[in-house]
Order: structure tokens, then C-alpha cells, then sequence
């Protein structure tokens, strides 16, 4: 059942992935079309959300933001199916890292870098970062259960050289890599929600309080990592402008979950002046009130 779904969906995203941008964005408007007025695909979950995080904001607002992120989702997700075919002068165009200068100084200091992301804008497109080292790259993914798709996804982000590593992975490849000498750039995205357990980290974002993952600052002070959060906004439709935001250069240097609230900040600044570029469709509010079970 899985190659029957894969074999059927395979040849229809390349298909798309070769479109001219044009095209690709008025299938998206379609697409558009179907999941948000037809499909209703998680509108009651991304209406809580929305609700949930800003509570005085009328029910208008509400619904103009969730209109505005159902088109920015379905752009993402041609935009993603899109990277098969995409050349890298393409990518560089539409994705731009406007200060190239801080992977340089990554690479004099000759030191690895753990850049946290947000779900926010494209961090698809984050990809076309590694065009622009020669430190090899790594980026950190939760595996599919269909092995089928899980390859395919793999492939797509790891078009430019990035090495896709799951979450079970992370420590041991990265660690190896250090042990060898070889200095990388590892991409994490780090705003989900972590399994509930005693040890959790709990703190408040977009002003609720939440189990948070830690995951990049441990590993960043286990291996003495430099650790940035990778900024990214959406200039306009298909295109994108990155910047990357040292948080420490020294991260043992740093308290405990200082590094992740400092994260967890500059993201909520993101969703405050841009709601509709978040991933309104997953649960991370879930466990909130939770704390004391």
C-alpha cells in the first residue's frame, strides 16, 4: 500500500516540479481552493491556535490570518515538491542569505555551527545554504513511517549535499563527525513540542506556558558547538531573504535554557509581525496546563 500511494504520487510532484514558477503558483491557487473551502483540512486546529495565542484580536483578524497562512502553506508545500527540478541559480535567487559573512567566520574560527530554525516561512528552501560553505552540512528530520516518501524527502533536501540525519541519529553522527575533525553546519528546527516527561523543559511561548525542546542546546554544549537561529522571512511570493543570528559562540558559557528561550523569542517576534508565515496546522500549544500531571 505504501509503493501503490508512492508510485501514484511520485510522478504527479515532478510533474509540478517542472513547471515554470508561474504555473506552479496557480496550481496553487487551486490547491488552495480545495483544502481551505472544499477540505477543510486542520481549520479547527489552526482556528484554536490562532485564537489560543491571540486572544484580543477579533474574529475578523482571526479569519484573514488563517486565509493568509492556507495560501502561504500551499505555496510551500509546490514550492518543496518544486526543489526536484529546481536549478541552484534559481534556488540562490530566491532564497538569499543576506549575511554570507557569518558562515565565513564559522569557517576561520573552524568551528561547527547548530543553526535553529522556527517553522516559519521556508525552511525548505533553507537547503540552499550549503551552496555557500564548504563545511558539509546536516540537517535534522523526524523519519516517515512510509520508506517510500521518507527516501523521496530525503533526496529533495538533500539536493545540494546536506545530509538528512533523524532524531534518533543526531548525537551519534554528529559527535562521530567531531571525534574526525570535520567541522559542519547542522540545521534543527526546534519550536515542536517535545513527549511530556518529569524532566522537561517547561517556559512560555507566545505567552502559554509549554513543554519546550531542548535538544540543540544540549548537543551544542555536549560538543562545544557555536549555536545561531536561522532567521527567515518571506519577501514575496517565492522569494526569501535569510539571516543568521548568533545566539553564542561559546554555548557552555551560557545557563541552562538561556539559549533556547533566546530561540524561542526571536521566533515569537517573527509570528507577532507575520502570523500567517507560522505552521498554524501543528498541535504545539497541546500540552499546555499540563505541567503538574
Amino acid at each position: 500500500m505504501h509503493f501503490l500511494a508512492y508510485i501514484i504520487v511520485y510522478p504527479i510532484l515532478w510533474l509540478i516540479s517542472i513547471l515554470p514558477f508561474r504555473l506552479l503558483y496557480l496550481i496553487s491557487d487551486g490547491v488552495y481552493i480545495l483544502l481551505y473551502h472544499i477540505i477543510g483540512y486542520r481549520k479547527k486546529v489552526v482556528t484554536e491556535n490562532l485564537k489560543l495565542v491571540f486572544p484580543d484580536k477579533p474574529e475578523d483578524e482571526i479569519l484573514a490570518i488563517r486565509k493568509k497562512f492556507y495560501k502561504h502553506l500551499c505555496d510551500m508545500f509546490l514550492e518543496m515538491a518544486k526543489t526536484m527540478s529546481i536549478s541552484k541559480a534559481s534556488l540562490e535567487k530566491r532564497f538569499v542569505l543576506k549575511n554570507p559573512e557569518a558562515i565565513n567566520r564559522f569557517e576561520e574560527v573552524n568551528k561547527s555551527v547548530l543553526l535553529m530554525y522556527g517553522h516559519y516561512a521556508s525552511w525548505e528552501w533553507s537547503s540552499q545554504l550549503q551552496n555557500l560553505t564548504d563545511f558539509p552540512g546536516f540537517a535534522v528530520y523526524k523519519k516517515l513511517a512510509n520508506k517510500y516518501f521518507d527516501k523521496m524527502v530525503r533526496d529533495i533536501r538533500s539536493k545540494f549535499n546536506t545530509s538528512l540525519i533523524s532524531t534518533r541519529e543526531t548525537v551519534g553522527a554528529i559527535t562521530q563527525s567531531e571525534r574526525n575533525g570535520v567541522k559542519s553546519v547542522i540545521a534543527f528546527l526546534s519550536d515542536q513540542s517535545p513527549r511530556l516527561s518529569k524532566e522537561v523543559y517547561w517556559n512560555e511561548f507566545m505567552g502559554i506556558e509549554v513543554p519546550c525542546f531542548t535538544g540543540a542546546e544540549r548537543l551544542a554544549k555536549k560538543l562545544d558547538l557555536a549555536i545561531a537561529y536561522l532567521k527567515i522571512t518571506k519577501v514575496k511570493r517565492g522569494h526569501y531573504e535569510a539571516e543568521i543570528m548568533m545566539l553564542s559562540e561559546n554555548p557552555k558559557e551560557s545557563p541552562d535554557y538561556e539559549l533556547t528561550d533566546m530561540f524561542l523569542r526571536e521566533v515569537e517576534k517573527q509570528i507577532y509581525e507575520a502570523p500567517e508565515f507560522y505552521f498554524w496546522t501543528h498541535k504545539r500549544w497541546k500540552h499546555r496546563n499540563k505541567k503538574a500531571e
